[in-house]
């Protein structure tokens, strides 16, 4: 069976090396060009290249697979199956017509929940018990093919976006390999999706890291492990910007009425101090003010003493 692998970030090496390590035949990679980054705005590869460069493979990273020369190369590896994992384009009928098997995709929600650009945040943001791990088959819709198998995993209280799709990449790559083998035996019959349930991610804008204190500690709380490693959360203190990596939701019942929202309060749990929230008390345990490398709150404190009965501002 001729696969064509289709990948980016991270999240689709562990699937591409399972597929090498499994004797599938990768006749080629596809990913995503090189972009700019960092201050310096060189060029920087996506994870996938490296990977793929590192197992031999061929790396094709077309600017867009709508053109008409773009379907020609592709088609000219002749596969079988065409396997993504967020690769960062829409496939068109074209591409899709092209593999026997079609085009078998590795998508980290539980389908039909979280459709769409950031499902691994909105897991969290929704406090959702479980994530979990979804092989499907692409059409033209956004994730809305049919499925072949599902996984789920638990999401703990200290998951961030970066650990759960670390964790849901680990899972996606064995479940597709099972998929795909029993799929390419007739052995799966895929499974429409129920439109009925479906909701949808949108993706993240780097703004909404900015902190609204007036929400809720719990809410906050999800929107800290979600946002991380980007945008990260953030607030503002004598003119420059704060990170928070780590945090947690407080009642603090003993200062109910009398902790305005912002201020920044000693605390004398895990967290060295917490912030005022619309319900309760984020605690902070660990931080990064903009210049400095990241601490732990009790750490920041010795360095900052007047910051205990601060306002923290807003967005």
């Amino acid at each position: 069976m001729r696969v064509v692998f289709m990948g980016s970030p991270e999240f689709a090496v562990p699937p591409l090396e399972q597929l090498i390590l499994n004797q599938y035949p990768v006749v080629a990679v596809y990913t995503q060009p090189d972009r700019a980054a960092g201050r310096g705005r060189s060029l920087v590869a996506p994870p996938v290249k490296a990977a793929a460069k590192s197992l031999g493979l061929e790396v094709v990273q077309p600017p867009s697979l709508k053109e008409a020369k773009a379907v020609e190369q592709l088609a000219q590896f002749r596969p079988d199956v065409i396997v993504v994992a967020a690769f960062g384009q829409l496939l068109p009928r074209s591409v899709l017509e092209i593999p026997r098997l079609g085009a078998v995709n590795v998508h980290p929600s539980l389908l039909p929940r979280f459709r769409g650009a950031s499902p691994v945040a909105a897991t969290i943001l929704a406090g959702d018990e479980f994530g979990g791990v979804s092989i499907m088959l692409l059409d033209e819709g956004m994730d809305t093919g049919p499925v072949l198998a599902r996984a789920q995993v638990p999401v703990s209280a200290l998951d961030t976006t970066g650990s759960l799709t670390t964790k849901l990449s680990l899972v996606g790559a064995r479940l597709l390999l099972s998929a795909l083998c029993h799929y390419s035996r007739g052995e799966l019959t895929p499974q429409p999706q129920n439109e009925s349930e479906a909701t949808y991610s949108s993706p993240i804008a780097k703004e909404e890291g900015e902190i609204d204190w007036h929400l809720p500690a719990v809410e906050l709380w999800r929107r800290v492990r979600a946002f991380y490693p980007w945008p990260g959360c953030y607030t503002r203190w004598q003119g420059k910007q704060l990170k928070i990596i780590e945090a947690l939701p407080l009642s603090s019942p003993s200062r109910k009425g009398r902790t305005k929202v912002g201020e920044v309060v000693a605390l004398s749990s895990a967290a060295a101090f917490g912030v005022g929230t619309g319900d309760g008390v984020l605690g902070i345990s660990r931080l990064q003010l903009e210049g400095k490398r990241a601490m732990s709150s009790a750490e920041f404190l010795r360095g900052q003493r007047a910051f205990i009965g601060a306002i923290l501002p807003s967005s």
